[in-house]
């Protein structure tokens, strides 16, 4: 057993199932769909975490491995960029973008579940082989799918962020947005940078960077639906005030 990639994400695992379980706490007080949308990313988060763990302390399991790559590796980028689209645009098309992703994310389920496996391919080319890695998957057109889902989430992501911003410089108002959606976009793409130094050959920078992202990422829940000198009644699970807007 690898006890640093068993621990590190066991860890990302533990801390994204409790801020999931926070986050929905306040999608229960407040309705919110983005909430809702950030919530169901971060409880991805947290698979992948396990999926992880159980690799490093146990190895290799085909089942482990398919949940690992469908909701670690192709889904949750996009699941949390959906919500940054829920914050920020307008329903109908939030809405119509939801139900494009949700039938692509169903067809992504049925190809990974249905693809063929090589465990001996995770330790080829410079990858240690410590670490998951797509390299596993053999049957073609299934890795082909995931840059789509992780292009949506960055664009949504950066893009929500850069709005914010943008809003922000405009009219001087929701600078909670505008700090919250970086934190989120800077916290679901640290994994990407972890996991290219991971195909480089150093073992660990996937897990130390996708624990930082998990942290992050929840930092920018709360302050992107938080507005700025809010008091201790909008902490998470905490209902909305009378007469407050929802965020």
């Amino acid at each position: 057993m690898n006890i640093l990639s068993t621990l590190l994400p066991f860890a990302s695992c533990c801390v994204s199932f409790v801020f999931a379980f926070l986050v929905f706490r306040r999608y229960l007080a407040r309705r919110g769909p983005h909430l809702l949308l950030w919530g169901i990313g971060m409880t991805m988060y947290g698979i992948g975490g396990f999926c992880e763990a159980y690799y490093g302390a146990f190895g290799w399991n085909p089942l482990v491995f398919r949940l690992w790559y469908l909701f670690g590796a192709m889904l949750v980028a996009a699941w949390l960029g959906q919500g940054t689209v829920y914050l920020l645009a307008k329903r109908k098309w939030a809405d119509i973008l939801m139900i494009v992703l949700g039938l692509a994310s169903v067809y992504g389920a049925f190809r990974v579940f249905g693809a063929q496996l090589d465990p001996a391919m995770m330790g080829s080319s410079l990858h240690t082989g410590s670490e998951l890695s797509g390299r596993a998957i053999t049957s073609g057109g299934v890795r082909s799918l995931t840059p789509f889902f992780n292009l949506y989430g960055t664009i949504t992501l950066v893009g929500g962020a850069a709005y914010s911003v943008w809003i922000f410089w405009r009219k001087r108002i929701l600078l909670h947005r505008v700090i919250g959606n970086i934190l989120i976009a800077v916290g679901a793409l640290l994994p990407a940078f972890g996991g290219a130094f991971s195909r480089f050959g150093i073992s660990g920078a996937l897990y130390i960077t996708e624990l930082l992202g998990a942290i992050l990422i929840f930092a920018g829940f709360i302050r992107a639906t938080t507005p700025m000198g809010a008091t201790s009644a909008t902490a998470p699970g905490a209902a909305t005030p009378t007469g407050a807007p929802k965020q």
